[in-house]
């Protein structure tokens, strides 16, 4: 069963649209900062009570995810199965805490689950489900799993004319799998102009660096030579971020490298391999939360 919509979160999340498209740019960045952090905030506090998650992933994403879900995205979290709506697919999705943050923040449901993340019969998994928490379209977890049905959800998407725009976020490291390589082959094959491929490039995965694990550059030669349209920015500037995520002017699908820094946000975390899987300790939460006030 799905959770419920949180409506009067709901009316707060429609209350900062109208703010962010009338706010100047600086006016702007500093709502999608503040609202950045916030969502920082839930991810410290959800894995200190589940004493597990991704942390580092989920703080180098959560600007990308902050943009998409504040004026990027044509969606209702009112409505979340609404015909014609855009998708978002969490590939990487270990990165879930992150994610429910972005969709409680929505309204999508109540910020009061976040608690129970990872809990006995939560429906907030430590992989996101569809079949339990609205917004999320695909369940993730399998690294390589996301792109491919985002390509398929672009497809029916260009099938059904409804205008539609599916995007879909991978790691890095995740680009080591070969099933994103047969996705990027089959999104230019049929030109699919309505997906955006967007790679969180903090250089970092599970236990070492990318480039010693398994070297992805030049990975933007690569997605050119596989027939995409690339963009390469700071994945934690606003104003990159959302121009990057502006439709194709090529007729080709657009490959995002988002650069972004592993643990963005707090001092302690950020570059560091270790917080790939680690739990802060009581004094770190404190020190965290602090530095993201």
């Amino acid at each position: 069963m799905l959770l419920d919509t949180d409506v009067s979160q709901v009316e707060a999340w429609r209350e900062l649209q109208a703010h962010l498209a009338a706010a100047s740019a600086p006016d702007r960045n500093a709502l999608l900062h503040r609202r950045a952090n916030d969502t920082r905030s839930d991810v410290v506090r959800m894995i200190d009570h589940a004493g597990q998650g991704h942390i580092g992933g989920d703080f180098s994403v959560t600007d990308i995810l902050t943009v998409l879900f504040n004026g990027v995205l044509r969606i209702d979290p009112a409505h979340p199965e609404k015909a014609g709506r855009d998708r978002f697919v969490l590939s990487k999705g270990h990165c879930a805490a992150a994610l429910y943050a972005t969709l409680a923040s929505c309204g999508y449901f109540s910020p009061g689950e976040l608690l129970t993340f990872m809990g006995p019969l939560s429906a907030l998994n430590g992989h996101p489900n569809r079949n339990k928490v609205p917004g999320v379209e695909t369940n993730t977890g399998p690294l390589g799993h996301g792109l491919p049905v985002a390509v398929g959800q672009a497809m029916a998407a260009k099938l059904a004319g409804n205008g539609a725009r599916v995007f879909a976020v991978m790691g890095d490291g995740e680009m080591q799998e070969g099933s994103n390589w047969e996705a990027l082959m089959a999104g230019a094959h049929y030109r699919l102009d309505n997906l955006t491929a967007i790679v969180d490039r903090n250089r970092l995965q599970q236990g070492a660096r990318t480039e010693d694990t398994s070297s992805l550059d030049p990975l933007d030669e690569k997605l050119i030579a596989f027939g995409w349209e690339l963009r390469m920015i700071d994945g934690h500037d606003y104003e990159q971020l959302a121009a990057a995520f502006e439709p194709s002017r090529t007729g080709k699908p657009v490959a995002v490298i988002a650069n972004t820094t592993k643990g963005k946000g707090v001092s302690f975390i950020e570059d560091r391999v270790e917080w790939h899987h680690k739990v802060p300790s009581k004094e770190q939460v404190v020190l965290a939360l602090e530095e993201l006030a």
